[in-house]
């Protein structure tokens, strides 16, 4: 039969926790560690809120037009087209709707336009003003490697600078561009919003002006007359078709709100930054000084 094994007061193990009663006391014990670890946090968020560059937002508000106030649908297309079928066909035409707003959405997000924003308005070395010497005009860098391309600024630009978020309820989209400079960075986003409408409106005069084209030869191989009575109206339709897109400026996304250049900067936020560093640091020095006492072999509360 075993018999219990009874240590003597000398020989009890040290406990590993903190009596709820003792814990003033080791907070007391322990308040310069707090007030350093606090003072010291608060301080390096403090210089460091002050001294990094500052960023600043710039906000457009648009309204994608809307399917039904697409040009093809006020020029009547869709019925044009379903009398011609395979003519229509040929000439690109279609009467599938529902993509004008996602359209217009898209090629405001798109590389190919960031693209060419990006080179007309010699971007690069704004964007790359690290790796570009202002004084010789040229990269400081001759290494292929080292030296921006518009790919990687394009890049840099949809993951750091342009930034859009489309309101599924209102439908509404709004466009922000994040950049040290406040008056470049309302500039950009205001002329990003006008490149996208007019390379738009471009495209679908074009577009319709080929068509008419490829129509009008139509018509004069084709003598049956209802043939050419459909050709006639789609012809009129597309015509009606560029007249609505080179009279509308905004032709794609209409300006609600444009950006207007901002005089608080987003980030850092030192009003934000410091009472959260304090709490932090508050909270990590009293950690610290739980954990050094709870680790101590020596029992508190013995001397």
């Amino acid at each position: 039969m075993s018999s219990a094994i009874r240590l003597s007061p000398s020989e009890e193990l040290p406990t590993s926790g903190i009596a709820a009663g003792e814990l003033s006391s080791v907070l007391w014990q322990g308040r310069y560690w707090i007030i350093a670890i606090t003072l010291i946090i608060t301080g390096i968020v403090a210089v460091a809120s002050f001294t990094i560059a500052p960023r600043y937002d710039a906000t457009v508000l648009l309204l994608p037009a809307s399917d039904q106030d697409s040009p093809d649908r006020m020029a009547g297309l869709g019925g044009a087209i379903s009398q011609l079928g395979g003519i229509a066909s040929l000439a690109g035409l279609s009467s599938a709707g529902g993509t004008f707003k996602v359209e217009a959405v898209a090629t405001l997000e798109s590389e190919a336009l960031t693209e060419r924003y990006i080179e007309q308005q010699n971007l690069l070395p704004i964007l790359y003003s690290d790796k570009w010497d202002a004084t010789r005009k040229q990269w400081k860098s001759t290494k292929p490697k080292d030296i921006p391309t518009l790919w990687k600024a394009s890049r840099y630009f949809r993951d750091h600078v342009r930034t859009v978020v489309e309101n599924a309820k209102t439908g509404l989209v709004s466009m922000t561009i994040t950049w040290r400079d406040p008056v470049e960075a309302a500039k950009w986003a205001n002329e990003l919003v006008a490149m996208t409408n007019d390379y738009l409106r471009t495209r679908a005069v074009n577009e319709a002006e080929r068509n008419v084209a490829f129509l009008q030869e139509q018509a004069r191989q084709n003598n049956v007359i209802p043939v050419q009575e459909a050709i006639a109206s789609l012809t009129e339709a597309q015509l009606r078709k560029v007249m609505i897109a080179r009279s509308r400026e905004e032709y794609a996304l209409k300006v609600l709100d444009p950006a207007r250049v901002p005089e608080r900067k987003s980030f850092p936020q030192p009003s934000v930054w410091i009472p959260a560093a304090f709490f932090i640091g508050l909270f990590l020095g009293v950690l610290f000084v739980l954990m050094r006492a709870s680790g101590s072999p020596k029992k508190i509360g013995n001397g």
